[in-house]
């Protein structure tokens, strides 16, 4: 199984961005994917995550700017993140719960500018 980030970049403040995570190989379940981020210097902390019947729960400081959303048929989730802030520069992690183990992506870089 792998799971494939993209859509991070460089973004100035207040700019939106979208990033996708499509997972592939030997699935047969896939339960809550989710969104993480680590800062420099920093723990890695949960951004958002969203269940297969589309529950879903996001950290206080993204409440209201990001949203996470997927597509059961293609096996994606996608973060869609507005008014971008530049303390919301990290490495964007997408996970998922699939096959009963938990996965993680390679990483994808978001740069906010002031």
């Amino acid at each position: 199984v792998q799971l494939v980030e993209s859509g991070g970049g460089l973004v100035q403040g207040g700019g939106s961005l979208r990033l996708s995570c499509a997972a592939s190989g030997g699935i047969f379940s896939i339960n809550a994917m989710g969104w993480y981020r680590q800062a420099p210097g920093k723990q890695r902390e949960l951004v958002a995550t969203i269940t297969s019947g589309g529950s879903t729960n996001y950290a206080d400081s993204v409440k209201g700017r990001f949203t996470i959303s997927r597509d059961n048929a293609k096996n994606t989730v996608y973060l869609q993140m507005n008014s971008l802030k530049p303390e919301d520069t990290a490495v964007y992690y997408c996970s998922g719960y699939i096959n009963f183990q938990d996965y993680w992506g390679q990483g994808t870089q978001v740069t906010v500018s002031s």
